[in-house]
């Protein structure tokens, strides 16, 4: 496999789907992330490519357990006090410098949950179908250390069972289930038969451009599932703190939905807005993903 992969992402459906050949996964609110263990050591990748090994220095050295040419996929969570899973403390580790992430890790330790194997010692598993995948994941991680950060995802064929989990575990950050069609090989994109059903009224939207500076955006134009690019609504400090160290600025002006002007920008940026204000082009920044 070639650095960086392509993920998988789901698509969002209102209802979970039917039949025997679906299984489903707890979607938990972390961080995506590709754990890559080479012959060298242990590199981990963001959904967007970007390598975040520095702020995950504890999964990294976890990731040693795992034998030389293993890619999985999953989500780094990070857990508070009362046991919730945290997206807000993920995103804190995320943007942190090596020296503060490492302070961070010492205060609250990450795990990382596999949901998918995308190369086994074996070679390049993504052409397999998900039953297989799922099979050789759980066989590897069963090798590995009683106490290490690295798990399984929980999954089920039941879909009685994935709806119970999914109306009795939001309260501890689960925020939705992933259905995936067991037969399906790993296919990058909204390609792959992956479903998913979410509590938050959001969705998500890429980052075209931004009003502002670079280092100090104030809104963002994003482009909506539907193919407008609408303004959002002023940024939060602590939003914006986060977003202008990945926004690329190229030459220009754009124009967004309505006639306002904005600085395009290169590269893939995912953010989440709030689904109910979409209709009329006005959209609320929540998060970045």
């Amino acid at each position: 496999m070639d650095w960086p992969a392509s993920v998988a992402l789901a698509q969002s459906v209102p209802a979970l789907p039917t039949g025997t050949d679906w299984s489903y996964e707890v979607k938990l609110d972390g961080h995506r992330m590709i754990m890559w263990r080479t012959d060298d050591g242990v590199r981990l990748q963001a959904r967007s490519g970007r390598d975040v090994t520095a702020a995950w220095g504890d999964l990294a050295l976890a990731g040693h357990h795992l034998p030389a040419g293993t890619v999985l996929d999953g989500e780094a969570v990070i857990t508070t006090e009362n046991g919730r899973i945290s997206f807000e403390a993920a995103q804190a580790r995320a943007a942190s410098s090596p020296t503060r992430a490492h302070r961070l890790a010492t205060q609250r330790p990450a795990h990382y949950i596999a949901f998918d194997a995308l190369q086994l010692p074996s070679g390049d598993a993504r052409p397999r179908p998900y039953s297989e995948r799922r099979a050789a994941l759980l066989n590897l991680l069963a090798e590995l250390p009683a106490n290490t950060p690295i798990q399984a995802v929980s999954a089920t064929t039941d879909r009685d069972t994935a709806l119970t989990w999914y109306d009795t575990l939001h309260h501890q950050g689960v925020e939705g289930i992933v259905a995936k069609r067991t037969t399906s090989p790993y296919r990058a994109g909204r390609a792959g038969a992956w479903l998913k059903i979410r509590h938050a009224d959001t969705i998500e939207a890429t980052v075209a451009g931004f009003t502002g500076t670079a280092r100090q955006p104030q809104a963002l134009a994003v482009r909506l599932p539907d193919g407008r690019i609408a303004l959002s609504q002023r940024l939060t400090t602590a939003l914006a703190t986060r977003i202008a160290p990945r926004l690329v600025p190229q030459p220009g002006r754009a124009h967004a939905q309505g006639g306002d002007t904005y600085t395009p920008v290169s590269g893939e940026i995912v953010v989440e807005v709030i689904a109910g204000t979409t209709r009329h082009a006005v959209v609320t920044v929540v998060r970045l993903r």
